[in-house]
């Protein structure tokens, strides 16, 4: 295990060089909210050909609906605890096929699909834990866009201001690496005899 700092935006090579197991802290100002609807909407936008509000190449893309409030005029996130990423499945290769996001943050991994793309754009996967969404609002120093208010706060594309957000634990990696699709074989491969253990047959 190896223990990363990165500042946004986040080179390519600098994200081959994590892998599963690895810890990264990121700061910067490139790190973006995006759940099912900032997604399907950021890639509709780039079938008809017009740019998002926001440059995602070389970003960290959370996927949470952060709560925050107002205070001195200013939006402050008062929770930030990861969304489960398998329901962003539908979008996510295409997501980083088009737009080159280096980083994707979430709970639960992702994946075949996302895999692929991961290894094919040079990006990874980093699991963040869920029930800490206190704690990982510290790492989200600063809101300087609320975009796409429409879809509401949960699903709005939040542009956020890092200073040592973490840790986060590389789970899959740009190598073809992956955590949650070993762990998904060796249960099954243990099913048979848990299952026999228990009385079921």
């Amino acid at each position: 295990m190896t223990e990363y700092h990165l500042t946004t935006p986040i080179t390519e090579a600098d994200a081959r060089k994590l892998k599963v197991g690895d810890v990264v802290y990121v700061s910067g100002k490139h790190v973006y909210t995006a759940r099912d609807e900032a997604h399907e909407r950021a890639l509709k936008m780039f079938e008809k050909g017009e740019k998002p509000p926001v440059d995602f190449e070389g970003s960290v893309v959370y996927h949470v609906g952060p709560v925050a409030w107002q205070k001195d005029g200013k939006w402050v996130i008062v929770s930030a605890g990861p969304t489960t990423s398998g329901r962003m499945e539908l979008f996510e290769d295409e997501f980083l096929k088009k737009y080159k996001a280096r980083i994707i943050v979430g709970k639960g991994g992702m994946g075949p699909k996302t895999l692929g793309a991961l290894k094919e754009v040079g990006a990874v996967y980093c699991s963040y834990t869920g029930g800490c969404g206190a704690l990982a609002a510290k790492g989200l120093k600063e809101v300087t866009a609320y975009l796409w208010d429409d879809l509401g706060m949960p699903e709005a594309l939040w542009v956020i201001t890092a200073e040592e957000f973490g840790p986060l634990l590389v789970t899959m990696d740009s190598h073809g690496n992956s955590i949650h699709a070993d762990m998904d074989k060796l249960i099954a491969s243990r099913k048979a005899e848990v299952y026999a253990k228990i009385g079921i047959k």
